[in-house]
Order: structure tokens, then C-alpha cells, then sequence
């Protein structure tokens, strides 16, 4: 997966090169451009009950696998930028999130580590 990944960051880095946009992709605008992709995922599950956001339509399920594509290809331009391993980092994130939420304590329960 992490090949997957280095070929998708440079198919990323060859079209905003081809295009001439790296001036724009400091840390700062990518960040906010992520955060706005992200709403704009989440503007497909605004006011579906828990049910009907586990049973969307072929159509509303293409149009959040856009949005998603979106969040995912700036989240790895961010990272590119600041050269951080995604996958490097998400298994770290892992160990401290297993360490914060312990299964004995947290299992089936949706309460912050805090309070458990």
C-alpha cells in the first residue's frame, strides 16, 4: 500500500507541476483546502438519520467517494509537503490510540479516553 500511496503523491506532485499550482500548496492552504473537502463530505450525511447514512443510493455513494477522493489526495499533498509518512504515522497513531483506549475499558463504549 505504501508503493500505492508513493504513486499517487507523485501522480499528484506531476499534475499540479504540469499545471504550475505548486506555488499555491504551502502547508497552510492545503490544510485549509482539506478542511473544506472534509464538509464537503460531510454535507452528504447532514440531516440522514443513523440508518439512512448506512444505506445511501449507488448515486449518493459515487458522489461521497468524490468528496472522499478530495479529502484523501490533499491529505497526501499535506503530508508530501511536509514530508511525513502516512502510513508510518498512522500505525503510531494506532499504538497510542491502543494504549489511550485499553480494550478492557473501552469496549463498547463510544466515551472519550478521559473518561473511561
Amino acid at each position: 500500500m505504501a508503493n500505492d500511496l508513493q504513486t499517487l503523491t507523485q501522480s499528484l506532485r506531476d499534475f499540479a507541476a504540469a499545471r504550475e499550482w505548486e506555488q499555491f500548496h504551502s502547508p497552510k492552504n492545503l490544510a485549509m483546502a482539506l478542511s473544506v473537502e472534509a464538509a464537503e463530505l460531510l454535507e452528504h450525511f447532514q440531516w440522514l438519520t443513523e440508518a439512512q447514512s448506512r444505506q445511501l443510493s449507488a448515486d449518493k455513494t459515487a458522489h461521497v467517494a468524490a468528496e472522499a477522493a478530495d479529502v484523501l489526495l490533499y491529505l497526501l499533498q499535506l503530508a508530501d509537503k511536509l514530508g511525513i509518512d502516512l502510513i508510518e504515522a498512522a500505525h503510531a497513531k494506532l499504538i497510542v490510540n491502543g494504549q489511550k483506549y485499553p480494550v478492557a475499558l473501552a469496549h463498547g463504549s463510544s466515551k472519550k479516553y478521559s473518561e473511561l
